[in-house]
């Protein structure tokens, strides 16, 4: 692909690296993302992907947005509280960058919906809040052959890992089978602090412009960190 002019110079800082330059950045326009979620996690994602110039972004959601989303939920604004979340984030990133090209989902994703979802994208990301769906979006990239992107959090600490990439593993390698969902805290009960998603979302983005880069990244490794005190630890699996 050669870029043209105004492409050149909208992205010229990522361009200057020698780890990317025009060849990669090419890449990263011809790239096609489906983020699961437009909450926490999605919102970071969608605006650094969006900045850094992903041509195609779609985002799947069924919510809607309310007032207590916003603390971490930065995609969104208070004007468009009771609005589709993935509606929301079209006009925010509409407005930082017009070239790229975002589709909005509204629907529930489940086992039934999963496979035409992902089908047509080259990196799937979730950032979504329940196993259920997690497992569902897993198992279709298995079947797919999708690399996936995958981060969670609680109260101050995240987790990320890179699945099904290159013949790496997956979710079901290290947890065959989902827990029960009353053993499984959640943030709605246990809370988050907003900064947290935050945090991980950028790292989740960073994974996956490594994937379209063709540089390394994560490989059968699962990543904790602790935000209060940033202890963190890598484990192989």
């Amino acid at each position: 692909m050669k870029l043209n002019k105004a492409q050149i110079l909208r992205y010229k800082k990522q361009i200057s690296l020698e780890d990317i330059g025009i060849e990669g950045q090419s890449r990263i326009i011809e790239s096609k993302v489906l983020v699961i979620g437009a909450g926490g996690l999605g919102s970071p994602i969608l605006l650094y992907l969006a900045g850094a110039g992903v041509g195609t972004i779609a985002c799947i959601d069924f919510d809607l947005l309310e007032e207590h989303n916003l603390h971490r939920q930065i995609v969104h604004s208070e004007c468009n509280i009771g609005q589709a979340k993935v509606d929301s984030a079209a006009e925010r990133l509409q407005a930082l960058n017009s070239h790229v090209t975002y589709l909005p989902i509204i629907e529930k994703l489940s086992e039934t919906n999963i496979d035409k979802h992902i089908a047509d994208y080259d990196i799937i990301i979730d950032g979504s809040d329940n196993f259920a769906t997690r497992y569902a979006v897993n198992d279709a990239c298995v079947r797919h052959g999708k690399p996936l992107v995958y981060g969670s959090v609680l109260n101050f600490e995240l987790q990320l890992a890179v699945f099904n990439h290159q013949g790496s593993k997956n979710l079901r390698d290290i947890f065959p089978e989902p827990p029960n969902p009353e053993d499984v805290p959640s943030c709605d009960l246990n809370g988050v602090m907003g900064t947290v998603p935050g945090i991980l979302g950028l790292m989740m983005a960073q994974e996956t412009l490594k994937i379209i880069l063709g540089h390394s990244c994560l490989r059968n490794q699962w990543l904790w960190m602790d935000s209060r005190t940033w202890q963190l630890r890598i484990v192989g699996f």
